[in-house]
């Protein structure tokens, strides 16, 4: 173990040295804009990342059960994360909060929407959405500030672009300053309806969230503050459902681990997104999957119960991972007591999900079973239709080819976290630390000498079909939904979209033919922490020149 420590020692030197390589870049940037505090702020994250990598790898390479290891770093990084890459600079990260900012209000016993359904915030708060104070109000007939159409053209909001516009205006705000308190004047402490609409889906996705921008208001915080600490509550629940599902794992949770350490896993955990509830859900979902297959000698009536309870949150955030019931299949059917109880637990987990779908989703499951005409915004075209699919199955089955010869690189990046930020590709991980935390996935889901495999060929199988169904489901959604006719191929489909089922497949890979030579698994999870630590290293250096 002692020498396992000392040669441990490497990997934060290499970040050591690539950080201060970086430096340069941040130099320059300093040199443009004549910021100094960012040289200060970035040794400052240089030193932190260092010291965070050196107590990681003491953990990890120590004798520590992996969950509590995880606890740890899965906080620590992704509070990393959060305060390097800002808040509203996540994928959709300004709808999700607008959406966890409506739910709060209603935890308030506050008015949350005005008549047409717009969110409602405090005005100290409008000003995310409105960087350039080109917004011009109307008071309607409630006396809520409405924004004129006019006025909306040539907004910029908080996070749109990560540039280094973004860490002064964090920089001059402090804690609990206020962004041109001249214009909060201007507004007579009138609420304000949001420009952007909340996400159609259930409330439990965004619980967390609205728990911290509660706890914020009921504590008069400013906006950055509510901003943190809705953020906060994510990464906590996170973690938190992260570390159960780790627990409830029969083998295989470095692999987990291993997932929830990928930059792109790290970048939503500490944001707004819904994500979180998806990724979560699904970790533990697996989780007990697996657990009741391979380890529990009965299926319990609160294990039917948790599975369903899971399946209602996560199902109607995203219908495609409905096919992740499938994996309750893995469990023999004597550990329910005989056929009759296996339906009716197989009928309470899919019920659950069935409820769940009609209460938050029946209007948009309709009109995609009944239209026959789509209309693409986004491109401004035609899109297609579920009826037209089902009657030109040769064009569906070419679409979805085309899709996955040329979009199937796109999807790797985009799942490790090559763009972060809202997929910005200014906002990079080199290529080599991409195929890095793929090899580390790989060396960790393949099998090590001694252990034995508990997943049949058999079982692999049916495994791998309930992943492509979710890939198939993912492409089926956003062609009906984001494609336009003119596409040779699906639009919209994201990388991100895989981190839920991606444990699971990763520990189907496990076979007899490809056998490492050594057990290394703590090393390379310590590897994929130093990573992270670069690639936070690099994202500061980048945004510093980002003038």
């Amino acid at each position: 173990m002692k020498r396992k420590i000392d040669r441990a020692w490497i990997f934060p030197i290499v970040v050591l040295l690539l950080g201060w390589w970086h430096r340069l870049d941040v130099q320059k940037g300093v040199e443009e804009c004549g910021d100094r505090w960012l040289m200060t702020g970035y040794f400052v994250l240089l030193a932190a990342v260092v010291c965070i990598v050196l107590y990681l790898g003491y953990l990890l390479l120590g004798a520590l059960p992996l969950e509590r290891v995880y606890v740890f770093t899965g906080l620590l990084l992704g509070l990393f994360f959060m305060f390097v890459l800002p808040p509203l600079t996540a994928p959709d990260e300004i709808s999700h909060y607008v959406s966890a900012y409506r739910l709060s209000s209603s935890m308030l016993a506050q008015r949350d929407t005005d008549r047409y359904g717009r969110v409602l915030l405090r005005p100290e708060d409008a000003w995310v959405e409105d960087l350039e104070s080109v917004f011009r109000y109307q008071a309607d007939e409630d006396g809520i500030l409405q924004v004129t159409e006019e006025s909306r053209k040539d907004s910029v909001r908080l996070g749109e672009v990560l540039d280094e516009d973004m860490y002064r205006i964090l920089k001059e705000l402090g804690f609990n300053g206020q962004y041109m308190p001249e214009r909060l004047k201007l507004l007579h402490e009138a609420p304000v309806a949001s420009t952007y609409p909340p996400v159609v889906t259930t409330p439990l996705a965004y619980m967390p969230q609205a728990v911290g921008i509660a706890a914020g208001r009921l504590l008069g915080l400013g906006t950055m503050p509510l901003l943190y600490l809705g953020r906060l509550f994510n990464l906590l629940f996170f973690v938190a459902m992260t570390w159960l599902a780790m627990r409830r794992l029969p083998f295989g949770k470095e692999v987990l681990f291993a997932v929830a350490l990928l930059p792109m896993t790290l970048h939503l955990s500490a944001s707004f997104s819904y994500d979180v509830m998806i990724m979560g859900g699904m970790f533990l979902f697996t989780a007990v999957c697996l657990d009741l297959a391979y380890r529990a000698e009965r299926v319990h009536v609160r294990d039917v119960l948790l599975l369903a309870l899971l399946m209602a949150a996560v199902g109607p955030c995203k219908m495609i991972y409905a096919v992740m019931m499938g994996l309750c299949l893995l469990i023999p059917v004597c550990k329910f007591g005989g056929w009759r109880k296996w339906a009716l637990a197989a009928a309470a987990v899919f019920g659950a999900w069935a409820v769940a779908m009609v209460l938050v989703n029946s209007q948009v499951v309709a009109s995609y079973a009944t239209e026959t005409e789509s209309y693409v915004q986004w491109a401004g075209e035609p899109g297609y239709t579920l009826n037209q699919l089902i009657h030109q199955r040769i064009l569906l089955m070419r679409m979805f080819y085309q899709t996955i010869l040329w979009q199937a690189q796109q999807w790797h990046f985009t799942m490790i976290g090559a763009y972060l930020g809202n997929l910005d590709e200014v906002l990079d991980v080199p290529y080599l630390v991409v195929c890095a935390f793929t090899l580390g996935l790989l060396g960790l889901a393949f099998k090590k000498p001694g252990e034995t495999i508990q997943i049949s060929i058999r079982q692999r199988v049916w495994i791998f079909l309930v992943c492509a169904g979710c890939v198939a489901a993912a492409m089926l959604s956003m062609l009906i939904a984001w494609t336009p006719l003119s596409s040779k191929v699906i639009s919209g489909v994201q990388g991100r979209y895989f981190l839920p089922f991606l444990p699971v497949f990763l520990l189907a890979l496990k076979n007899d033919m490809v056998v490492l030579t050594k057990d290394r698994n703590r090393s390379i999870l310590y590897l994929m922490c130093c990573m992270d630590g670069y690639v936070l290293l690099r994202l500061f250096s980048i945004v510093s020149m980002r003038l």
